[in-house]
């Protein structure tokens, strides 16, 4: 039996770099052979409480060791790892957790209560005799379920088998020049898959340090890049433009960064040359949570002519932008995205439907994003063919949204769009059509989905409107939303 898989990850860095450090959090060290020993009696213990190979072990907490050694000790024994975006509302992670049928969670004090058939705390750990399963584990298993945004009322686990997230490190790895003595701030939510695959995971297969941020904080921030001389980072254009708006940028001491990287919301040129101008290497790519994540990225050494572009298609991976007959698009044309590679992923947890619907053409994945190609091959993201919208780095789909919305009993219809704002790239605002004879304010609305979604998902803007613009097959036509003038 062999363990091809990431949970052998651990073992194999204890033995080259026993010494170096793997993590840092609040302070405390934690070296490649340590890390190794606590991984291996977390998997002892959650063997102990059933785990056994392809079983679903969640996690529920903000970003901590725990999460690194919860992960890695599900792989060991061939287990499948949940993340939960601890912003939910329990009802949405109760959803999350019933569908990936998982039966031990492991949560941080304080997180919403829920439910599991076995749940430990990371404040307490069980603590087991270490084991070294001999787990036969391929590239081709499951090794994680990251749920995305629905776009039906209900998200989809997308599956990424551990081959995906390797050959995601391996693209990394030829666009990003990482190093062995890397110290890398994880500050965005582990549970996204940039975060776990552009930074922790290609940093672990390097031997380098990650410095772990429980939480996005400025000024944090900006001290964890002093301290431990931090050379390498990810974040989304909010907390970019976090960062150069602190009092504390123009003297900040940045000399130890080698290079940043954004995914996600497209970046405004001129926050780009903001860090330029600074010295720094700011280099933008493009992907989803169903290419683990990486499908498009802009090098170093193009960074400053090609500001703005998500890149040319990552190393092992193909990317194409076609017209709605599949053909590719000429430069210029926007198309749709399409992408096929070792990194994309096999489809969605037990809903063979959406998988289905998700591939076209040989085992093209469809992002369903809308693109344009220059003539040097560059691709820059112009629109979404799906209504989802980023707001502060997190998915937002509006069908959830005017699904939640509509349980209210003074609804008649609703539509819901994403509309740009200065702090978060993107909010949403609702369009809402009250029931016959019934009474609605605009303030009823958030207030209503206060304890039904994440802070995130709850528009900024609510418009009572008497009716919504329809297509002559009675489909709500949301161009003319998106042009309305926000209110003042």
């Amino acid at each position: 039996m062999h363990n091809a898989g990431l949970g052998s990850w651990p073992a194999r860095r204890a033995a080259m770099s026993p010494g170096r450090v793997a993590l840092i959090f609040e302070g405390r060290r934690v070296t490649y052979a340590e890390l190794h020993v606590r991984i291996a009696r977390l998997a002892a213990a959650l063997h102990e409480a059933g785990v056994r190979r392809g079983d679903r072990v969640a996690y529920l907490g903000p970003n901590h060791p725990a999460f690194v050694e919860t992960m890695f000790a599900t792989w060991l024994l061939g287990a499948i790892f949940v993340p939960l975006n601890f912003r939910l509302t329990a009802t949405e992670i109760e959803y999350q957790l019933s569908h990936s049928g998982a039966t031990v969670l492991i949560q941080a004090p304080g997180m919403p209560a829920v439910s599991a058939p076995v749940t430990f705390s990371t404040g307490s750990l069980p603590d087991a005799e270490p084991i070294h399963p001999d787990e036969t584990v391929a590239h081709d298993d499951v090794a994680c379920i990251l749920y995305t945004s629905g776009t039906t009322g209900h998200p989809k686990g997308a599956m990424l088998t551990h081959g995906n997230l390797i050959w995601n490190c391996y693209n990394l790895l030829v666009c990003v020049d990482v190093a062995s003595d890397e110290v890398t701030l994880v500050s965005a939510p582990l549970f996204h898959v940039a975060a776990l695959d552009q930074c922790l995971l290609p940093t672990f297969l390097k031997g380098g340090t990650s410095v772990i941020m429980p939480a996005w904080d400025v000024d944090g921030c900006l001290d964890l890049i002093a301290e431990h001389r931090v050379t390498w980072m990810f974040g989304v254009s909010t907390m970019y433009a976090g960062l150069c708006q602190s009092p504390r940028w123009a003297d900040a001491d940045l000399r130890s960064v080698r290079s940043l990287m954004t995914g996600g919301a497209s970046v405004p040129a001129a926050l780009i040359h903001r860090y330029q101008e600074r010295g720094l290497l700011f280099c933008q790519g493009y992907g989803m949570t169903e290419t683990a994540p990486g499908a498009t990225f802009l090098e170093a050494r193009e960074s400053r002519e090609h500001a703005g572009s998500a890149g040319l298609p990552v190393f092992f991976t193909d990317v194409r932008c076609v017209r709605p007959d599949l053909t590719g698009t000429d430069p210029g044309e926007p198309g749709e995205i399409l992408v096929r590679g070792p990194n994309v992923t096999p489809g969605y947890w037990n809903d063979p439907q959406a998988t289905a619907a998700a591939f076209v053409d040989g085992g093209w994945f469809r992002s369903g994003d809308v693109a344009v190609v220059d003539e040097h091959g560059h691709f820059r993201i112009v629109d979404r063919t799906k209504d989802m919208y980023i707001s502060g780095g997190e998915n937002v789909y509006p069908a959830e949204v005017e699904a939640a919305i509509f349980e209210h009993p003074a609804v008649a219809e609703v539509a819901v769009v994403g509309v740009p704002d200065p702090k978060w790239g993107e909010v949403g605002r609702a369009f809402v059509v009250p029931r016959q004879g019934a009474s609605l304010a605009p303030g009823d609305v958030p207030a209503f989905l206060r304890d039904r979604l994440a802070t995130y998902k709850i528009p900024v803007y609510v418009d009572v409107v008497g009716d919504l613009p329809k297509t002559g097959s009675n489909k709500v036509r949301k161009g003319p939303l998106r042009s309305l003038p926000l209110p003042r």
